[in-house]
């Protein structure tokens, strides 16, 4: 088999290039990862209602850039930070001490799907749906 090295992408009808690591995420659009979801705050937890208003809620962030997504309400579709000291949950033991926060977004009327952002990934940890993994306000 033929590989091809050194051939960059260029703009085209059906390629783009990739983005720079170094450049800033506001106009790059979310990844979302459940590669760590936790076994107890689950998508297979979730009801038929609550899992398709968690895939809605996916497509709709994935339209939207960081930096349109940071603009947004916190209660709607955008997010809240909540401490790493709040979360009652299992904390991924590949998530280091200098994590001192996550980002929770409404994914099902208030419940929030909570995780962490790394470069334009958002990995999903919890899904929140009864209210049990930090206190809320």
């Amino acid at each position: 088999m033929k590989k091809f090295k050194g051939v960059q992408p260029t703009l085209g009808k059906h390629i783009r290039p990739q983005p720079s690591e170094s450049k800033s995420d506001n106009l790059e659009y979310p990844v979302f990862s459940l590669r760590f979801l936790d076994k107890d705050y689950c998508l297979s937890l979730c009801q038929q209602q609550e899992k398709a208003a968690f895939a809605d809620t996916l497509h709709k962030l994935s339209q939207r850039t960081w930096g349109d997504i940071r603009q947004l309400n916190r209660h709607k579709v955008g997010y809240e930070k909540i401490a790493r000291s709040l979360i009652k949950g299992k904390i991924p033991t590949h998530l280091t001490e200098d994590v001192e926060h996550f980002l929770a977004f409404r994914f099902y009327d208030m419940a929030p799907m909570v995780g962490y952002k790394e470069g334009t990934v958002f990995y999903v940890i919890w899904l929140d749906r009864t209210f049990t993994l930090y206190e809320h306000n």
